[in-house]
């Protein structure tokens, strides 16, 4: 299912909310339960398979889990 990202006209903030199809009418905020919202352009991310570092020998100590990264590639910023 695909997250789409959203703005409301009434209390303004911006929410990333998991829809079954791309027929958003009458989803909520789920900050204020308002149904008006507006659908924002959002950019997509897409991994096409590991990319590691030269310090990187083979998997990272990481187990390619975001959110332990720290200890893999010597520590430096890197993406999975």
């Amino acid at each position: 299912m695909p997250i789409y990202e959203f703005s409301c006209d009434k209390c303004h903030k911006d929410s990333e909310i998991l829809l079954r199809n791309s027929d958003w009418t009458g989803t909520e905020c789920p900050h204020c339960g308002s149904t008006q919202l507006t659908k924002k352009f959002s950019m997509f991310a897409a991994s096409t398979g590991a990319s590691y570092g030269a310090d990187c020998a083979g998997a990272p100590a990481c187990g390619m889990n975001p959110s332990s990264c720290g200890g893999c590639c010597g520590g430096g910023p890197h993406s999975h």
